[in-house]
């Protein structure tokens, strides 16, 4: 009898190192994809790889044709081999869903673990815009103050919050806002009017949320749906004293329209993690405006969700390669062609599929 083929795993870096130790337990074969090497050395990795644990758009933006390493179709025609391809993150904007799906490719990615961070985040940009912390700041090392009036902000306190997009992270959010007694709507269309009234959210439409809404959270993902969400006519819907903030990702909003109604004092201000590029130019304009508190993609990033985002990550993959259905699978409709050519390459049957978990 034939001995099946060890799998193999091809990685560009870990949100932390225990994802390796975990790894290095299991029967699988990981392997570096080292951004900055030789075109040639990254596709012989990738071509006789079953899972591609994708790197950041940031990441590949470090290195000339960084575009290449996407789980688009250029690279999963090439990658015949490739059963499975996941993000680190919840955001997925570097994985074509729809091509690995027609190829029979799993897509996966890291919804719950880096929740709390991004959502502490969000709860930090609301303080620091409506206390005018970052511009205090500024204004007192650039010399005297003088009429501290100048510098009134306001509080949170029966303020109204829309969020756009009630994931974990959306959800954790309204949790951590809850001590400020703020009235709560929410627009997702994914999301019905009972689950909504449980997470304590108003369901509205968006047109309803961003007249509203004092802060406009965003926390979807982006998707052909929510690309190019956030546009003129949003924009001029808001209160002129109303914030906006986005940790989700940067083509959700059109950052023309969001430059030109903070200069014009349609809105009062914006809390951003995310940009068109990143990382963003620093002569990008929306960087000089003093109404703008920015962060280049750091939501996420803290020490307790690294380590909580690698150990998901791993566990992940070794629940994939041993045959059982991935918690956080995004294309469920693949299962049945997934499962035949995980036979055909690995040589045995996904038998022991577990409930996806809720996103």
């Amino acid at each position: 009898m034939s001995q099946r083929p060890r799998p193999r795993l091809v990685f560009e870096r870990w949100t932390d190192p225990v994802a390796g130790d975990i790894l290095e337990l299991a029967d699988i074969d990981v392997v570096k994809l080292d951004l900055g090497a030789p075109a040639g050395q990254g596709w012989a990795a990738l071509e006789s790889a079953h899972g591609y644990q994708v790197a950041t758009r940031t990441d590949i933006a470090r290195v000339e044709a960084g575009q290449q390493w996407l789980a688009g179709p250029a690279l999963v025609r090439r990658c015949d081999s490739l059963l499975a391809v996941c993000s680190a993150g919840a955001g997925y904007d570097v994985i074509d869903v729809e091509a690995c799906t027609s190829a029979g490719i799993a897509v996966c990615n890291n919804s719950g673990p880096g929740a709390e961070a991004v959502a502490e985040h969000a709860l930090g940009f609301m303080l620091d815009l409506a206390k005018k912390i970052t511009v205090a700041d500024r204004a007192l090392r650039s010399g005297p103050i003088g009429d501290r009036l100048v510098l009134q902000g306001s509080q949170l306190l029966g303020k109204t919050l829309g969020v756009v997009g009630m994931g974990v992270i959306g959800s954790r959010l309204v949790q951590l806002c809850a001590p400020f007694g703020m009235e709560v709507l929410v627009f997702d269309p994914y999301l019905d009017e009972q689950s909504a009234q449980a997470r304590g959210a108003q369901l509205v439409t968006l047109s309803e949320l961003v007249a509203r809404a004092d802060f406009v959270q965003v926390t979807c993902p982006l998707t052909a749906e929510t690309r190019g969400l956030f546009g003129r006519a949003e924009f001029a819907a808001m209160k002129p004293t109303a914030f906006f903030i986005t940790t989700a990702r940067g083509p959700v909003h059109d950052e023309q329209a969001l430059l030109d109604a903070l200069v014009g004092g349609g809105i009062a201000g914006a809390g951003l993690d995310v940009f068109h590029d990143e990382p963003p130019r620093p002569d990008n304009p929306l960087l000089h405006l003093e109404n703008v508190v920015a962060t280049p993609h750091t939501a996420g990033i803290t020490k307790e969700a690294a380590r909580d985002i690698a150990v998901a990550t791993a566990t992940q993959w070794q629940m994939i390669f041993e045959g059982r259905r991935p918690p956080r699978l995004l294309n469920p409709d693949v299962w049945p062609r997934y499962c035949d050519r995980f036979h055909d390459i690995l040589g045995f049957r996904p038998t022991r599929p577990v409930a996806a978990v809720s996103e």
